[in-house]
């Protein structure tokens, strides 16, 4: 299989990574473009990718077309390899625009598959949201689909659900690190060096993740299996809430749903 990337920006970067961790695509398979040389040659060289000249060349070579470009470039760069992209298939992880904006800028019968990803699929731990068109054959499904399997977890979802996705996938690394901070700075306040805080307060939210996938429990079944009666821990949770944490991360959620908007 071989797999070309228009566009060398971080998630592009991460999902190159992550495919190359799982073994799932060998360096010498993946061609890379990008507007500018330096953004992409040194990276390129690093992996053992293939970097061409021109997003022609990368449509020319490949199977699967990755689109990685920001939202105002995607039709030029559509209308530029439009010829090219004959025969292949098209995976989008262009934030914000449809699949049939996509059809529309290249053909109704290309067989597309729209990705949401997180940047996690860069230690193959990533969750990516999927949706595709019904001109994807089955085996182009599970081959498209399957590059992202292998780099994390896939949920199908209909695209009016890719706002919600994003805040609670892509946008939620930013959320849970600023957590593992003020977890870490917290310690700090209590004695402990920063870096030994942060490795305790990441670890713990790790396998606390972990735990709630697992257990086949709710998220609160666990909160109550840890709070001992008149504890330490019934204490620290009425603290947050009477700071408002609850409120504080939906607000959060619904206003990072308010800045996705569909490119039309």
């Amino acid at each position: 299989m071989k797999v070309g990337f228009i566009g060398a920006g971080e998630m592009a970067k991460a999902i190159i990574s992550g495919l190359l961790k799982a073994n799932q695509v060998s360096g010498s398979d993946i061609y890379l473009h990008s507007a500018h040389a330096a953004s992409y040659e040194p990276f390129a060289k690093s992996k053992g990718l293939i970097p061409v000249d021109s997003n022609k060349e990368v449509a020319n070579n490949a199977d699967y077309v990755v689109l990685a470009v920001n939202p105002q470039y995607a039709p030029e760069v559509l209308q530029e390899i439009k010829k090219e992209l004959a025969g292949k298939v098209l995976i989008s992880i262009v934030g914000g625009m449809s699949i049939q904006r996509l059809e529309e800028l290249t053909d109704q019968t290309m067989p597309i598959l729209r990705v949401l990803p997180n940047v996690n699929v860069e230690i193959t731990a990533g969750m990516s949201a999927v949706h595709a068109n019904s001109q994807l054959t089955e085996a182009q499904t599970k081959e498209a689909v399957g590059l992202f399997e292998a780099i994390g977890s896939v949920s199908w979802q209909p695209e009016d659900k890719f706002s919600v996705f994003s805040a609670l996938a892509g946008s939620a690394p930013a959320f849970v690190a600023y957590f593992i901070d003020a977890m870490s700075r917290a310690g700090v306040k209590y004695g402990l060096s920063k870096a030994v805080a942060t490795e305790i307060a990441s670890k713990v939210v790790e396998g606390s993740a972990q735990l709630v996938s697992e257990s086949g429990e709710t998220p609160m079944d666990i909160v109550d299996a840890v709070s001992s009666p008149g504890g330490s821990t019934v204490r620290g949770l009425l603290a947050m809430e009477e700071a408002g944490f609850m409120t504080s991360v939906i607000k959060c959620i619904d206003a990072t749903i308010g800045q996705d908007k569909t490119v039309d």
